[in-house]
């Protein structure tokens, strides 16, 4: 179905114009593009850029306007919520001068981690890379909603994640895959990865994050991988 919608752009002048008129008249390639990115979104359809509210829109992450024939390719569309869609990134795509590289994290294909450092107790950003700097700042990914949305997903996982660890100790593992179903399905999952990859060792863990916390996040990390 998409490679007979990128071959009607083709017929049409294979423009930004021919894109714009294919897209908005391809109802059942859209439905079928967003049942797929909704099952691939993290969370419960959470946007793929801020992973805060609902995915709502087919973001073209190589906008239309630049490149007309990917338009319906898969691998350039990613679910955002209309925020980030409509009111942040719209038609922005930074590219490096020299490489020509794209400025933007593509969540499908780049690790935030490589680029991006979370301070989950302030819920706030740090760019490690000009990439994850870019990223920044087109998304405002620093914005109120989302570092107050970033401390309370910290302050859950502070008080779920012993409860998660009591239960699975206890061998009650009904209750632990329910309490772990909770955090996997709550926005900002940002959150727990971040405090995760400090866990690397028991003794880091604990030393880290305290004799509750640091077990429970080295046995969240060693059963997740």
């Amino acid at each position: 179905m998409l490679a007979r919608c990128t071959g009607s752009v083709v017929k049409k002048g294979a423009d930004s114009a021919a894109a714009t008129s294919v897209w908005g008249s391809s109802r059942a390639a859209k439905r079928e593009i967003r049942a797929r990115l909704h099952r691939m979104a993290p969370a419960i359809q959470r946007c793929m850029y801020c992973l805060d509210s609902q995915g709502t829109d087919i973001d073209h992450f190589q906008p239309k306007a630049l490149a007309p024939l990917r338009t319906f390719d898969w691998l350039n569309h990613l679910l955002a919520c209309s925020y980030c869609n409509s009111n942040v990134k719209r038609e922005e795509y930074p590219c490096d001068e020299e490489t020509g590289e794209c400025l933007l994290l593509d969540p499908s294909t780049d690790d935030p981690a490589s680029h991006l450092a979370l301070l989950p107790a302030s819920g706030t950003y740090e760019g490690l890379t000009a990439k994850g700097r870019k990223t920044i700042v087109v998304f405002d990914l620093n914005r109120e909603v989302l570092r107050r949305g970033r401390v309370r997903m910290y302050r859950l996982c502070r008080d779920l994640l012993p409860v998660w660890h009591a239960k699975v100790l206890l061998g009650d593992l009904e209750g632990a895959g329910e309490t772990a179903m909770t955090l996997r399905e709550e926005p900002f999952g940002d959150v727990l990865r971040a405090l995760c990859r400090r866990a690397h060792t028991p003794a880091v863990a604990e030393l880290t994050y305290g004799r509750m916390l640091g077990p429970a996040l080295h046995a969240w990390r060693h059963q997740e991988a």
